[in-house]
């Protein structure tokens, strides 16, 4: 009992912030699987999700994330990412955050304000590179061996791990660092290896993607609610947001398309070994 009202509690917390905490943004979009940590507790990601300071979201192979921030900038995710989000809060017309891309490729872009707003972003990749916004598109990605960002549009301010500022105005300027060695000189990035690299952070609609859409997937054919709940806590595990219906069917839905849903459910007898799936 104890631990399903835990679990009620965060899920009202994953779509209800309290006025007291302002809300960091919400998400958008995912391609599974993916997952939200929360004070100790987890869950699988879905678009509305309302998300807070202290949040940290996960992804797995071949995922990715849609967030959208309180001030309106977009943030995406590619495949085995860990972003937390360390502040996120509006003071005094002045919109302050602090990010950190632990792993995984991400894209930040920032959209216009309101003249009486201003921004103060801080995002930090991997071990190597803390980033300064105002206004901006970049594209980044923390790795084990080598940290880089590359700016698409606008102007940033990276201090690297030898504590030296630089400054990238220029499209395609491209930085890069490893752990054991102080940044490499600035580059220019080719746009086309932008574009291999943009990739890593689109989600691929139409391939099992959630969007608030209104297409279901129904895995059936439980003998008990039992063996029901159990397929649920299976899949909530794995990533995938599945709730139980009335008559003992396992469900995701929001998804975006009919095609996301038939390949989500072909994933879903592949992987699992479920037999009984339909589209609604």
């Amino acid at each position: 009992m104890k631990k399903l009202i835990c679990a009620l509690a965060f899920l009202l917390a994953t779509v209800f912030v309290p006025s007291a905490m302002a809300a960091a943004g919400a998400v958008e979009a995912v391609q599974m699987p993916a997952w939200l940590d929360r004070a100790g507790l987890t869950v699988p990601v879905s678009p509305g999700i309302a998300l807070q300071a202290g949040d940290t979201l996960r992804t797995g192979t071949g995922a990715r994330l849609l967030l959208k921030l309180e001030e309106g900038s977009l943030v995406k995710l590619g495949e085995n990412a860990r972003f937390v989000i360390e502040k996120a809060q509006p003071k005094s017309g002045v919109f302050e955050a602090a990010f950190n891309v632990v792993n995984g490729a991400f894209r930040f872009t920032t959209q216009t304000l309101a003249k009486s707003t201003r921004r103060d972003v801080k995002i930090r990749v991997g071990q190597n590179a803390t980033i300064g916004i105002r206004g901006t598109d970049l594209w980044g990605r923390g790795r084990d061996d080598k940290d880089i960002v590359c700016l698409i549009e606008g102007k940033i301010e990276i201090t690297g791990n030898d504590n030296k500022l630089l400054t990238l105005d220029q499209p395609l300027q491209f930085f890069q660092s490893t752990r054991s060695a102080p940044p490499e000189p600035l580059t220019s990035l080719p746009p086309p290896q932008l574009e291999v690299f943009a990739a890593e952070t689109e989600i691929e609609f139409g391939k099992g993607s959630s969007a608030k859409g209104n297409r279901k997937v129904i895995v059936s054919g439980f003998a008990t609610r039992d063996e029901a709940r159990q397929a649920a806590r299976g899949l909530r595990s794995n990533g995938y947001p599945a709730e139980i219906t009335a008559d003992n069917t396992v469900m995701i839905d929001k998804m975006e398309s009919e095609l996301s849903a038939r390949q989500l459910g072909a994933q879903l007898k592949a992987g699992s070994g479920f037999k009984e799936v339909r589209i609604q």
